[in-house]
């Protein structure tokens, strides 16, 4: 694997599905090389909800969230997450969580590219 000193970072955005067109034109903005993302569900500090369905009440806790992948070499993983966050940000509980975590190594099937060059 390559010594780059360029370090590797992946970050993680769990988001709200309808904020998805404003998370990905945001991250265009940032120059973000590209992405991956996944329907999920979830719970945090978002309230549950009620409903009725039959006559019969039910509880949803678990939301529908989509959770953004970007591995970044070349810009800051900073700059991602800040336009993640703008992106997604409606002001109510709910709006995600972003992390950042570092990458050990990464290769890239096609080339056989390593390290930030996989990128």
């Amino acid at each position: 694997m390559s010594n780059d000193s360029t370090e590797i970072k992946l970050v993680m955005g769990y988001i709200r599905p309808d904020k998805l067109a404003d998370v990905k034109e945001s991250l265009a903005e940032a120059g973000a090389p590209s992405l991956t993302v996944t329907n999920v569900s979830g719970r945090g500090s978002q309230p549950a909800k009620k409903g009725q369905w039959r006559g019969e009440e039910y509880t949803v806790d678990l939301h529908e969230k989509v959770k953004i992948e970007c591995v970044v070499a070349d810009i800051p993983a900073e700059d991602v997450v800040d336009a993640i966050a703008e992106g997604a940000q409606t002001g109510e509980k709910g709006d995600g969580k972003v992390f950042v975590l570092p990458v050990e190594s990464a290769q890239q099937i096609r080339t056989g590219n390593t390290g930030p060059d996989a990128v």
